[in-house]
């Protein structure tokens, strides 16, 4: 018996041992797979960047009259388009709308949150800022996530500003959040009589999208 074993290959060498050249393939199997995840990522962040997202809804026709295209629907632009907006992508989709209309926009309000411009400067998304010469006015608040008087005296600003429109007028509204939610950036004293203190929501239509 003891003959016959002695017979048989050792098994301990045919056995599979990791090699260098196999801890290699792992290794770019891994960074691979890595590439793809990433990719995947970055193209996902970019489908609901602002700047596109604006640009698949939002056109300017040229020919003859200016109009202002908004999802295929034409709007004839005679110095009458205001912008207003709020919400923590609105900075970036006011850039991308001023962009697109140019001189044809009138003047703008936007309502974002507190430090959110030193944030893009600082992680380099420039493209994402309002450019010096910009006809909208940047106001910052919510600090902490929270509603306070930055915020309440943005959403004033954004009320009087389409308060004083004409029936001619064309006033765009863009607006970034949670659909299920009335924005903190969008907040009014309930009576500035009674409850100067009282700070409440008001109910507006939203896209979670940023759409």
């Amino acid at each position: 018996m003891v003959s016959a074993l002695k017979g048989l290959p050792r098994l301990g060498s045919a056995c599979w041992q990791p090699t260098s050249r196999s801890a290699s393939e792992a290794a770019s199997a891994n960074m691979a797979l890595k590439e793809h995840g990433l990719h995947l990522f970055r193209s996902a962040v970019g489908a609901v960047l602002p700047r596109p997202m604006l640009k698949r809804a939002l056109g300017l026709d040229t020919g003859g009259c200016p109009r202002l295209v908004l999802c295929g629907q034409p709007f004839e632009l005679r110095r009458n388009l205001y912008l207003v907006g709020f919400g923590k992508a609105v900075l970036g989709m006011a850039a991308a709308a001023e962009d697109i209309l140019g001189d044809h926009l009138v003047r703008g309000v936007i309502s974002v949150p507190q430090g959110i411009q030193a944030t893009l400067r600082h992680a380099g998304m420039r493209e994402m800022l309002l450019k010096p010469q910009s006809h909208i006015q940047v106001m910052e608040g919510a600090r902490h996530n929270l509603p306070d008087r930055d915020a309440m005296k943005a959403a004033r600003a954004i009320q009087d500003l389409a308060g004083g429109l004409q029936a001619e007028d064309l006033l765009l509204v863009l607006i970034s959040g949670n659909a299920s939610e009335p924005s903190i950036l969008w907040v009014l004293p309930r009576d500035p009589a009674s409850h100067p203190p009282s700070l409440f929501p008001v109910c507006c239509i939203f896209s979670p999208d940023g759409t």
